[in-house]
């Protein structure tokens, strides 16, 4: 009988854990979040809502490789991305501070010793969005068996539905692949910015 509770509570652990991750479809409607930026600001999907598309690119950790290069990237391409008439974040279950940080250094050393690497960036001209309770993560099912974020991409029209996610998302080009994403979405153009 024990061993039958056991299973039991063992089996239902692993279903509310299983619970806590969603599996986000095209055409769902995206969770909403309310989540403090490296802009001093706190931001909730909710307040987009009939007004402007979203896009939430979730990545795995500050001041890492590819989070740096897909940082610089966006940042160095921002006048491209508000061409259109849509509102950016970069994402992950980082605290403030780190992610702060890492917005606004204009330099990333990676590696150690003699492996080291310094990759120049410019600040982010965009807030980055910290999830330190790690819940929206769980909702938007991006949070992975390491306990950071995987490198996905979130579209989100004004209406609150998912119109794609990305799951192969190329750090060195982040950037023109969300132009080119926001373009065959039809999303509006606001003309400002430079082509």
């Amino acid at each position: 009988m024990r061993e039958l509770m056991t299973a039991t509570l063992v089996l239902g652990l692993a279903t509310a854990a299983m619970a806590q991750t969603a599996d986000l479809k095209v055409g769902d409607q995206a969770p909403n979040f309310k989540l403090q930026a490296t802009d001093g600001k706190t931001y909730q999907l909710s307040d987009f809502k009939g007004k402007k598309p979203v896009v939430v690119a979730w990545f795995p950790a500050a001041f890492t490789r590819g989070c740096t290069i897909e940082c610089k990237s966006l940042a160095e391409n921002g006048d491209k991305i508000k061409m259109y008439d849509v509102v950016y974040f970069m994402a992950s279950v980082d605290p403030i501070e780190k992610n702060t940080e890492f917005a606004k250094a204009k330099s990333v050393t990676l590696g150690q010793g003699a492996n080291a690497q310094v990759v120049e960036k410019k600040e982010a001209d965009f807030p980055l969005l910290s999830d330190p309770t790690k819940e929206t993560a769980k909702a938007y099912g991006v949070l992975n068996d390491r306990g950071v974020a995987n490198r996905w991409t979130f579209y989100i029209d004004k209406n609150g539905k998912i119109t794609y996610i990305e799951k192969m998302v190329k750090p060195e080009t982040s950037a023109e692949d969300m132009i080119a994403t926001l373009s065959d979405l039809k999303v509006p153009m606001t003309h400002k910015g430079t082509k």
